[in-house]
């Protein structure tokens, strides 16, 4: 190899490329999900979108399908539901035959609880007495936020692996959004949430190993965000399913003084899937978040 034929390699359009790659993102049609559709699918990448909501998706892929190289594709399915997960790698099993990328974005907040009081008796009232503090909510959260993390993580197996088999050079890839709520040790007023997120960490490193172990050519890593703008941090989502967060909101809160902008969530994206050396590792992009709070470890 050249001098020059060894810089080529270091082009960005060869250092993230993922031009023809085929990808899968739950909770595509709006926030994180979204930033991560648009991130794959304008450098290439042919991008299944998967939600609840046809409507949403069908918006998504309509505004954002337009001179891009790659493709938006909406599939409607309820990741929490067995069968249905069932149904969507059938899916792309007859569409595509294989799976790059899996992006496992969905996910739900929980009930905010004040936990500011210094009378026992009132903190009590806050996070036990409260009606809405359920057992059932805790249950849905961590159904959304971690246990379909494992079962669609190891329903596209074989298609992942498939991918791998597929490129020479290419490891497919499992992107788990989690979140530093999962790794600072404040509450942040929402201990289920929080709990879910540390869980959906861990599940992340475990099946990164096993999935090693088994000699499968499928890394597993996860990107914790901090705060983006999305339909859990800021509401419904506007006519371009896009969503806004002031950045007053945050000079104080983070050391970069606002919140993560879509290129911020792009370039990580691209980053995690294309690093062929990325496996089992939590990325933070946070704007120093953690920093700030502090984390358990």
């Amino acid at each position: 190899m050249t001098a020059q034929q060894s810089n080529q390699n270091f082009k960005l359009e060869n250092l993230f490329n993922v031009k023809g790659k085929v990808a899968l993102i739950t909770g595509g049609g709006s926030g994180i999900g979204l930033m991560a559709t648009q991130a794959l699918s304008v450098n290439g990448a042919k991008v299944y979108i998967v939600g609840r909501t046809e409507e949403k998706l069908a918006r998504v892929a309509e505004l954002y399908n337009k001179g891009i190289s790659g493709e938006i594709i909406p599939l409607t399915a309820d990741i929490t539901k067995k069968d249905e997960i069932r149904a969507l790698a059938d899916e792309i099993s007859n569409r595509e035959g294989h799976l790059s990328i899996l992006m496992n974005n969905a996910g739900i907040s929980s009930k905010t609880q004040e936990t500011e009081h210094a009378d026992a008796g009132k903190l009590r009232e806050s996070l036990f007495d409260d009606p809405a503090a359920t057992f059932e909510e805790w249950d849905d959260v961590f159904r959304t936020n971690v246990s379909q993390l494992f079962f669609v993580t190891t329903a596209f197996l074989p298609l992942l692996q498939r991918g791998s088999e597929k490129e020479h050079g290419w490891s497919s890839t499992v992107i788990n959004t989690t979140s530093i709520s999962g790794i600072v040790k404040v509450s942040q007023h929402h201990f289920a949430y929080n709990a879910s997120k540390a869980a959906a960490v861990h599940l992340t490193k475990m099946l990164a190993h096993e999935v090693s172990s088994s000699n499968l050519r499928v890394r597993v890593n996860n990107i914790a965000p901090g705060v983006y703008p999305s339909e859990m941090t800021a509401g419904e989502s506007d006519e371009m399913q896009k969503n806004s967060i002031p950045t007053e909101k945050y000079e104080k809160k983070v050391p970069a003084a606002r919140p993560g902008r879509d290129e911020d969530m792009a370039s990580t994206v691209l980053f995690t899937a294309a690093n062929q050396y990325l496996n089992g590792q939590t990325v933070v992009v946070d704007g120093g978040y953690v920093l700030a709070a502090g984390s358990v470890n």
